[in-house]
């Protein structure tokens, strides 16, 4: 080994040994310092990358046709078996146009015939349709004649199926329903409503975010800039989704999480900078400085707390289902454009107009909505950080008991994926179909299961099995009809259609699919014919089973992490161990609230659900992937302060008092901007994107409010010095990482 090798690993050496600060805090600085130095430049890039990015989109014209699906699922590989040998029926779709008669009158009357025959006549004109049977040629007329349904088969696969078309099919439905026969659209595979993404719902969120941000910095100017920059951030990074959505299959609830969290982390990221600027400005540091010190101290807790929640999403393949891959991947990109956007672009866009936001001589609605007392510089967290810390045992007990309450509903979560009967409101003409044929021919007609019988051998006695097996289903628990057994041109395998008593979300009709699985065993011993059960509720059971499964490892990889990375953060054992703790209350509570409300049916018109249903399948890992970025974020901006306060003084109380005072005003403007946001996004009328931000929303407050606000003082307060206790040898070896930057506030400019 030669001099300079020796030389090199011995100065390594010596920088793990003494843990001097090589800290990504300086290289912020400096950046901070060059976006200021080439504003103009870094802002029409900005701007240029964004308008490159729409040209591209309305070049390519993506489209999301990403499913929500499983591949290898026990019903996905009898979907594909039944493709392969039906081939000629897989290249086809269809739909059913669900009518029923006027009050008094049936289908079965000549006038009624007259105007279905019409708009069968006018739908047939379409060169994509195959056929189009009427109610009577399928003879599937209710019992009392009202209620009946066409079939119309297009030539086509169901994604092939234009807008034109389905356009045509609008405007032909007219005829009966102009004549008072109501008539409604069951799409099955073909989308007649897509989700709803209403953009009014969301701007009321951002509205409230800017007044929440008005009220924070007393300045409407201030209050715009995280605003603006979240926009930005935001814009460039759906672009470049739906960009790459036109190389992968994406589905359109990717682009909406992305959509929720980029806007909210985006406002938040610039909130704590922008909030750094002011203070640094107020103690007399030029602009330009003023922007690099809050890029070099702020920027390295956005980007330290960007690169959790990126975890977080990114850690959502650990379930390895490649639709939620996507979902966490496309977030992970909305929340790493917020990050480069709040530490490049928001300097340069400071550096313009830093001069119009000097701290303001006296902010009269701040100081009143935050009680904060001129003379006497105290706030509500001041008072609150006091109360806190003077009761800690009852505050801690009945926090504690209060998010555990909450849990408690979550011990009997059912997963499941929306149908049309629970995701879509009674605006939408499928769901309008869907009550239709439930009170036709019962709940269990929108769950039909298809079973794939594949037999290993044929034989003269193989057409008098499946005869026998269709009896043996029919006695099944649970089962209203069996159809009989279509063979497919090979004669290896057999279709048959179980219609159950249950609806699609029905834990029932999940009984019956598993007894179907397992009664597999049974004729595959004694025929020779293999059970496989498909069909869209089928597949939506699986594919809740699936992520059932994966969150437990999922949760425990994530609460590992969060540990690992508090202790180095803290450089504590307890500190950590209180912080993973606390988010598994707010998780909890999160998830309990959730089942209350929308599985158990509690509040659900308050909450202008369309009705109770399962938990949205994946909705437990987002939120877990989620939760777990935004705990550590409000964390690391509460625990930082009053660490660096309890190094200097040594007075563990002083620093919770401290670390209150002076973050826990902006954790909670951090916190209501996140709500607002979320609260938006809640307020639409899609089933599953009002689950997505309802579970944020109140995620946030639980973990925000009364874990972090509330039991983190208490229980510090409780443990005294012991909270920062961490073994000296473990101490040596940890990386020194400054989350605050604070390195960079105790040198000479010039060494930076």
């Amino acid at each position: 080994m030669n001099y300079c090798s020796r030389l090199f690993i011995f100065e390594i050496l010596r920088v793990l040994a003494h843990q001097e600060e090589i800290t990504i805090a300086k290289y912020l600085y400096k950046l901070g310092n060059w976006s200021t130095s080439h504003k103009k430049s870094v802002l029409f890039s900005t701007l240029g990358i964004l308008i490159i990015l729409v040209a591209l989109v309305v070049y390519f014209k993506p489209s999301f046709k990403g499913e929500l699906t499983i591949p290898n699922t026990p019903a996905d590989k009898a979907a594909e078996l039944i493709k392969k040998e039906f081939a000629g029926a897989a290249k086809q779709s269809s739909l059913n146009i669900v009518f029923k008669a006027p009050d008094k009158e049936t289908l079965e009357s000549e006038d009624a015939q007259s105007d279905i025959k019409a708009v069968l006549s006018e739908i047939s004109e379409d060169s994509n349709v195959a056929s189009a049977l009427s109610p009577i040629e399928l003879n599937n007329l209710n019992e009392d004649k009202t209620i009946g349904y066409a079939q119309v088969t297009f030539a086509v696969a169901a994604d092939k199926v234009s807008e034109k078309s389905k356009e045509h099919i609008l405007d032909s439905i007219k005829i009966t329903r102009n004549a008072g026969i109501q008539t409604e659209i069951k799409g099955g595979d073909i989308a007649f409503s897509d989700i709803e993404f209403e953009g009014i719902y969301e701007v009321i969120g951002v509205v409230v975010a800017f007044i929440v941000l008005a009220i924070t910095f007393g300045s409407f100017i201030a209050a715009g800039l995280p605003i603006l920059i979240a926009l930005l951030g935001l814009g460039i990074s759906l672009l470049g989704i739906m960009f790459g959505a036109y190389f992968i299959d994406l589905n359109s609830i990717s682009i909406i999480l992305a959509a929720m969290l980029g806007l909210a982390v985006g406002i938040d990221y610039s909130l704590f900078i922008i909030t750094r600027f002011k203070i640094e400005l107020g103690k007399g540091n030029s602009i330009n400085d003023s922007i690099a010190i809050s890029i070099g101290t702020s920027g390295s807790a956005v980007v330290f707390a960007g690169l959790t929640v990126i975890i977080g999403l990114l850690g959502l393949s650990v379930a390895q289902i490649p639709f939620l891959t996507l979902m966490g991947v496309s977030a992970a990109i909305s929340i790493f454009a917020a990050v480069l956007i709040s530490i490049i672009t928001l300097p340069a866009i400071l550096g313009m107009v830093g001069h119009r936001l000097t701290p303001a001589k006296k902010n009269i609605l701040s100081n009143k909505i935050t009680g904060k007392n001129k003379e006497k510089q105290v706030t509500t967290a001041d008072k609150w950080g006091r109360l806190v810390t003077k009761h800690p045992v009852v505050v801690s007990l009945l926090s504690i008991a209060f998010l555990a309450v909450l849990t408690i509903p979550f011990f009997h979560m059912n997963l499941g994926l929306p149908s049309d009967g629970t995701a879509k409101s009674t605006e939408m003409t499928e769901r309008r179909a869907y009550d239709l044929l439930t009170e036709a021919y019962g709940e269990g007609f929108n769950a039909q299961l298809i079973v794939a019988a594949k037999v290993d051998q044929l034989t003269e006695e193989t057409q008098l099995a499946a005869g026998k097996i269709v009896q043996e289903l029919s006695e099944l628990k649970d089962v209203k009809t069996v159809s009989p057994p279509i063979p497919g041109p090979s004669g290896k395998i057999f279709m048959i259609q179980i219609t159950p008593q249950s609806g699609p979300d029905d834990i029932k009709t999940k009984d019956l699919v598993n007894l179907i699985r397992e009664k597999s065993k049974a004729t595959n011993k004694e025929y020779g014919i293999e059970l496989m059960v498909t069909g869209t509720t089928a597949m939506n059971i699986d594919i809740s089973q699936q992520l059932n499964d994966a969150l437990p490892l999922f949760a425990s990889l994530i609460v590992g992490l969060a540990y690992i990375l508090l202790v180095m953060v803290f450089r504590s054992l307890l500190v950590p161990l209180k912080a993973v703790l606390g988010f598994l209350l707010s998780l909890g509570a999160t998830l309990g609230f959730m089942v209350f409300v929308v599985q158990d049916g509690h509040f659900v018109n308050f909450f202008g659900f369309p009705a109770q249903s399962p938990i949205l399948a994946f909705l437990p890992v987002i939120t877990i992937g989620i939760l777990f970025g935004l705990a550590m974020d409000y964390e690391i901006f509460l625990v930082s302060k009053m660490r660096e306060i309890y190094i200097h003084s040594g007075d563990s109380r002083k620093a919770i008092l401290y670390g209150m005072r002076d973050s826990g005003r902006v954790v909670t403007a951090a916190a209501l901007i996140m709500m607002a946001v979320f609260f938006g996004f809640m307020m639409n009328p899609d089933a599953m994107i009002k689950s997505i931000g309802m579970a944020l929303a109140f995620g946030v407050f639980f973990d925000a409010f009364i874990v972090r606000m509330t039991i983190v003082p208490a229980v510090m307060t409780l443990m005294g010095e012991t909270a920062w206790y961490i073994p000296k040898w473990l101490d040596k070896i940890l990386p020194n990482i400054d989350v605050e930057g604070e390195s960079i506030t105790h040198l000479d400019r010039n060494d930076i």
